[in-house]
């Protein structure tokens, strides 16, 4: 199943690469035929994220957002993995550290009101749709597979938002900018890419005083990791029951403030 396929990838040791192609593998009985999936615009692929998507509205710690979501009824959900025609659409699953980095803004909405947010590793965009729901000056909703940066543009017109800027770079390594606020929900599930927000967010404040907050329900990675000392607990929620179950058991979801030493 895709879903279960995309949760394991999230809490392994390996990361997926982004495919720079548009494309679609059907695996017959001899698992020949090849077809390439006829998309020409981003329109084709809104259509296509509006058929195999469900309008998600509660079962998570944010009710307020309405998001585009796989859910049990949707084709996908069941599917093989290899019939997914795009990048793996992580952006389809609503993380729990997503939902309680989100969770927090809509909390404390003077955390983003009136900054420059950018949210890292965007996916289904709930943080930069909260950051700017809180009254962001300016919210860039980042991640490197296109279709995410397309999902967060349906879901900002779902909540009545006009679509955010979005950009699909890897910005990690990149010239830190001035933000005020950097955004990282469920990042922290690989060593090697640990190691580079580390470095790169460090950057980010040295030059212009950032303020970083992470998302993660406690993922083996980020807790064994050299990193995990320099954060700073800011909340601690408990996950819905649904949402424990998508997510191997794990109870509560935390927002951290990382604060390194300069």
């Amino acid at each position: 199943m895709l879903q279960r396929y995309l949760q394991r990838l999230r809490f392994a040791t390996k990361t997926n690469m982004v495919k720079k192609n548009i494309c679609v593998s059907y695996c017959t009985v001899n698992g020949r035929y090849s077809h390439i999936l006829n998309v020409s615009s981003e329109d084709d692929i809104k259509q296509f994220i509006i058929a195999n998507t469900d309008i998600v509205r509660r079962n998570n710690l944010t009710p307020e957002i309405n998001l585009r979501l796989f859910t049990p009824n949707s084709k996908f959900w069941h599917a093989k993995p290899e019939l997914w025609p795009f990048t793996d659409p992580y952006w389809a699953i609503y993380w729990p550290g997503g939902q309680a980095l989100a969770r927090y803004l809509l909390n404390n909405p003077g955390v983003a009101r009136g900054r420059k947010v950018l949210d890292l590793g965007c996916g289904c965009g709930a943080s930069a749709i909260a950051a700017e729901i809180s009254g962001a000056v300016y919210v860039l909703a980042n991640d490197v597979d296109p279709v995410a940066a397309i999902a967060t543009k349906l879901n900002c017109e779902l909540n009545g938002l006009e679509p955010l800027p979005t950009e699909t770079e890897n910005l990690i390594g990149c010239e830190p900018k001035g933000w005020d606020l950097i955004l990282l929900g469920d990042m922290f599930y690989e060593e090697v890419l640990i190691d580079s927000l580390h470095t790169w967010l460090r950057s980010c404040i040295q030059a212009h005083g950032t303020q970083v907050l992470i998302g993660d329900p406690g993922r083996a990675h980020l807790e064994n990791h050299v990193i995990r000392k320099h954060l700073c607990l800011l909340a601690n929620f408990e996950l819905p029951e649904s949402i424990r179950e998508e997510n191997f058991g794990l109870t509560n979801s935390c927002v951290w403030s990382y604060q390194p030493e300069l």
